[in-house]
């Protein structure tokens, strides 16, 4: 409850929990805060401390302190943010696609996110191991092996795998949608007229008089599973109609009746070790990989370890035995499931027929985490559509014992398209990530060569830097538009805001930069000679002394961004800091101060500011130009 002051005037911070612990006391409020105050020693670092209003207590930061913490920042790699004082072994488990499929605008944000806290987490001093736990086993890898025996195009899957590997996949989970649609068509109509006559009945019974707020409360969520059962209605009949309107496709469909049955089958006879179904799984993996490794060097993000499903067949059956051993898990209808206290859904480990799910290789990939790596916590950073499963995992996870470890579901929001709706192609498809990318790479090409194009002395950069700009910006935008979201937020995609020049983007904060770096060349600065001398720091402006406290704030920042796991907090204070030395900028003139010493003190002023920036954008992945 101590924050940054909004208005100067109230000093530079101010703690406000003397009104709340007043409450509890049965004391003015004004009283506890004088009597805090009396008490607190912060001498050295603080000005007298003052009570104002009803029970604030404001607090000024003294400018020799500043200077002093300044003048360290200058020649530590760390800018003077301290470690942690008790490091904790961190295992982050995000990105995680099926390879079977190319990765699609969904897993920007896991991955963006999921690398931007290991990258923090590590700065601040914790013992960090990512894990990729790629989908590489499952019923995808059933539907390409059906798809691979009865629809490849040889010639297609010689010249490129991953793309034929693809399109199998797309077609059989289409014919499977198409089966399983007109199986469900009924019983949906059913549903939907069902929910329309229970909101006509409704809205007839408050016909004549003012609904109150239970009825309003009742009626709003009718609608909504009226609008939801249309939705759902039509896209059966959509996915029904393309199969039905297409001559290939009816005949495909008309032929393969039972898909979804034989998809099943290939699944159980790869889990079985299946010779040749374990041959063709051998043979597809690779060049999957190969591909998500492509999109994820572009990415520039790099994983610990990437152990899939596969990893942990073996375990299943093991981790099946244990949670009967230890009573967690029984049978229920030859299924066996974990149920939880006052919850009618339990968990289901293992399928009538044998089966395992995801639930029960998560178990067994948490249990192989715990033996392993002996994390102080686990990171899932997983939409939030996975709620209830990541609930039920830990639960049974404390029920297994594990009772001393942070498992932490790190949800996040959908990305939308500007009709409110989660973002797709014109054909309804997500879409996908490497077509997303060189979008973003061409727009800010774009922006690139226009800024470029306007300088007053003519353009400055060849086409090869404007491409390596371009594809560096480009990324950035994408990376920085998702991780300056709240990320339990869903968010509208938008090219145009992601790559202005102003506002909270990362294109300004690499503009930012380079306008550092511009003076430094245009004064030709050697910045690096500048920090070896003594260096003296003067805050003898409001711009300068912003500045300067703005640049101690970074360890808040990474402290706010960690405290629940949200970038987005260390983007905001990016954001303020390109503000402040906005300001300074033009505000104090730095190349032609009035003093030798004023000079010098400037460009140390500038030279924190970008290495701030600089290292700030490196914790969220985001790579930085010497010129735009």
């Amino acid at each position: 409850m101590i924050r940054r002051s909004q208005d100067p005037k109230f000093g530079d911070y101010q703690a406000n929990f003397a009104m709340p612990l007043g409450k509890q006391l049965g004391k003015p409020p004004r009283d506890v805060a004088g009597e805090i105050v009396s008490n607190l020693d912060i001498e050295g670092f603080c000005d007298s401390p003052e009570v104002a209003g009803p029970g604030f207590i404001n607090l000024r930061v003294r400018d020799d302190w500043i200077i002093d913490r300044l003048t360290a920042a200058v020649r530590d790699e760390r800018l003077g943010v301290p470690a942690v004082a008790e490091p904790r072994t961190y295992v982050v488990d995000f990105s995680a696609p099926n390879v079977a499929k190319p990765m699609h605008v969904g897993h920007i944000r896991s991955t963006s996110i999921g690398d931007a806290l290991s990258r923090t987490l590590r700065f601040a001093g914790h013992t960090v191991v990512t894990d990729n736990h790629i989908g590489d086993w499952g019923t995808q890898f059933g539907m390409i092996i059906y798809g691979y025996r009865h629809f490849c195009d040889a010639e297609a899957y010689q010249s490129d795998p991953v793309h034929e590997l693809a399109r199998l996949y797309r077609l059989v989970r289409q014919l499977m949608d198409y089966h399983d649609g007109k199986a469900k068509l009924d019983s949906v109509a059913a549903k939907l007229n069902e929910a329309e006559e229970r909101l006509e009945e409704t809205l007839s019974s408050t016909e004549d008089q003012k609904p109150d707020k239970k009825a309003k409360k009742l009626i709003n969520k009718l609608r909504k599973d009226v609008e939801e059962g249309k939705e759902s209605l039509q896209s059966l009949r959509d996915k029904i109609a393309e199969i039905d309107e297409s001559p290939v496709l009816s005949k495909l469909a008309a032929e393969h009746l039972s898909i979804s049955q034989a998809v099943l089958e290939e699944t159980a006879k790869l889990h079985a070790d299946d010779e040749e179904n374990l041959r063709l799984w051998k043979e597809f993996l690779p060049p999957c990989l190969e591909v998500l490794n492509e999109t994820y060097e572009r990415l520039g993000v790099t994983f610990d370890h990437t152990l899939g499903e596969s990893f942990y067949h073996d375990r299943l059956a093991p981790i099946v035995a244990e949670l009967i051993d230890q009573g967690v898990a029984r049978e229920s209808d030859g299924a066996i499931c974990v149920f939880f206290e006052g919850q009618d859904v339990p968990m289901l480990i293992r399928k009538k027929d044998g089966a395992f799910l995801y639930a029960t290789t998560d178990l067994a990939t948490l249990r192989y985490r715990m033996e392993e790596w002996k994390p102080d916590a686990v990171l899932y950073v997983v939409d939030f559509r996975q709620g209830m499963h990541f609930e039920h995992l830990f639960t049974t996870a404390r029920m297994m014992g594990m009772t001393d470890t942070e498992l932490k579901h790190v949800s996040f929001g959908t990305v939308l398209g500007t009709d409110g709706k989660p973002f797709k192609t014109r054909a309804g498809d997500a879409v996908g990530l490497e077509s997303l990318l060189d979008e973003a790479v061409a727009r800010a090409g774009k922006v690139v060569e226009e800024n470029d194009e306007a300088k007053p002395n003519g353009p400055e950069l060849s086409a090869e830097q404007r491409a390596k700009i371009a594809e560096t910006v480009g990324i950035a935008a994408l990376k920085y538009a998702d991780l300056s979201q709240n990320r339990e937020s869903d968010y509208v995609f938008s090219y145009d805001k992601m790559l202005a020049m102003n506002g909270n983007t990362a294109t300004y904060m690499q503009y930012a930069y380079a306008r550092v770096r511009s003076i430094f060349a245009k004064g030709d600065v050697d910045i690096e000679a500048v920090r070896a001398e003594k260096p003296q720091i003067f805050l003898d402006t409001p711009a300068e002394r912003s500045l300067a406290l703005e640049l101690l704030r970074f360890s808040e920042a990474i402290d706010l961004c960690l405290k629940d796991y949200r970038p987005n907090q260390l983007t905001s204070y990016l954001f303020d800091l390109a503000n402040c030395y906005s300001t300074f900028f033009e505000n104090c003139h730095v190349l032609k101060a009035e003093t030798s010493e004023l000079r010098q003190s400037r460009l140390l002023l500038c030279d924190l500011t970008a290495r701030t920036i600089q290292k700030g954008l490196e914790l969220l992945g985001i790579d930085v130009v010497e010129k735009m």
